[in-house]
């Protein structure tokens, strides 16, 4: 049997607000999956840019727009070297990829910041909030069960990987 292998691009959506550093976060919303908390993103479509698959994921789940996103400026691509093949080449925030489990898959977290109003539902996911990075430690601290697989070593990385205001 051959094993499913998935390509992610995943966001972590920060801002400041009263000097508080909050990112949003969502409950997996599919009919067939455990209701757990994620970050908004999924799977990219095939040769789809990892930039535009975050635009796209976070605007499908959240309603918001990605207005600017850490280290879209270190982007380059081969537009224009050769019209058969083109690549992109960007510096995520972090990388995953599953070391066990009942799917393959690989990913990428971007942090970012995106404007408008969150929707009460979006693509397979319901109640994307803000949350403050102290409430997101706590969470983790108190059920790191109730996360996504995949997420869960994305948030531990970011808590880690990030001044805490």
């Amino acid at each position: 049997m051959k094993s499913m292998f998935f390509v992610n691009s995943r966001a972590i959506i920060e801002r400041t607000l009263n000097g508080l550093t909050e990112i949003v976060i969502q409950t997996r919303n599919k009919p067939d999956g455990p209701q757990r908390i994620e970050l908004p993103g999924g799977r990219i479509d095939q040769y789809e840019s990892l930039v535009k698959a975050l635009i796209r994921e976070v605007k499908e789940e959240t309603g918001l727009d990605v207005v600017e996103i850490e280290g879209e400026d270190t982007r380059i691509d081969t537009v224009g070297i050769d019209p058969n093949f083109e690549v992109e080449c960007i510096q995520p925030f972090g990388a995953y990829q599953t070391i066990k489990g009942p799917f393959d898959s690989v990913g990428v977290y971007f942090r970012c910041k995106a404007q408008g109003e969150l929707l009460n539902s979006g693509d397979e996911t319901k109640n994307p909030r803000w949350v403050t990075v102290v409430e997101l430690r706590r969470l983790m601290n108190d059920d790191p069960l109730q996360f996504s697989d995949v997420d869960r070593a994305g948030i531990l990385f970011y808590l880690k990987h990030i001044e805490i205001k």
